[in-house]
């Protein structure tokens, strides 16, 4: 049974093994952080973002939800682009969805799942939109198919912040990706790139 002693226990095994490769590397780490990436991901623990990119800590900047959803009215989540956009000069957005996702399960399974069902009104909104394309699929096609338009939505979201938009006004560095991620397989595939010159038609 796990306990907070075990995580604590694991969490000075690791810091020693770090430290026993790179002894510098929590001074340097501590000093400040410079990552080139912004991942918006789900909060389901089977995807580390980190673990997933195989990158070290202090190279991903981290925003996690239900479902990896970017609504406007969302200001935990606007803040977070926004300070990596601005202050970070972050390169690259990633909005990662994966497949055998939670919340995207719930929408199609439907019934009432209590309060979390506002959150996953905003898929509902992505299903109904595409509803002609996922009819026309069997439960786990469909399934599949959701979690990438689902993705494909949430990068439209991004792309169209004011942050986004402004940094792009600016000639800033930066790409908007959506990927998907099988947890099946562990591999990490891209669905679309937006860039400045290439920005994603609003609908």
């Amino acid at each position: 049974m796990a306990n907070i002693k075990n995580i604590l226990d694991k969490n000075a095994a690791w810091a020693r093994r770090m430290k026993e490769k790179n002894p510098d590397f929590f001074a340097k780490l501590a000093q400040q952080q410079t990552p080139k990436y912004l991942w918006i991901g789900c909060s389901d623990s089977r995807v580390p973002a980190t673990q997933v990119l195989d990158l070290p800590p202090g190279e991903v900047f981290v925003h996690r939800n239900i479902a990896n959803i970017v609504v406007h009215s969302d200001l935990n989540c606007l803040s977070v682009i926004q300070y990596a956009v601005e202050v970070l000069e972050v390169e690259h957005i990633l909005v990662c969805g994966h497949y055998g996702c939670g919340g995207i399960k719930a929408v199609l399974d439907g019934g009432d799942h209590g309060m979390i069902d506002n959150w996953l009104g905003h898929i509902k909104n992505v299903q109904r939109l595409n509803s002609e394309q996922l009819s026309q699929l069997d439960d786990d096609e469909r399934f599949d198919k959701l979690c990438e338009l689902n993705v494909q939505e949430q990068v439209r979201n991004v792309c169209h912040t004011t942050v986004v938009q402004n940094a792009w006004k600016k000639d800033a560095n930066l790409s908007v990706h959506g990927c998907v991620y099988g947890l099946s397989d562990g591999i990490l595939r891209e669905l679309c790139t937006h860039t400045a010159h290439e920005p994603p038609q609003l609908r």
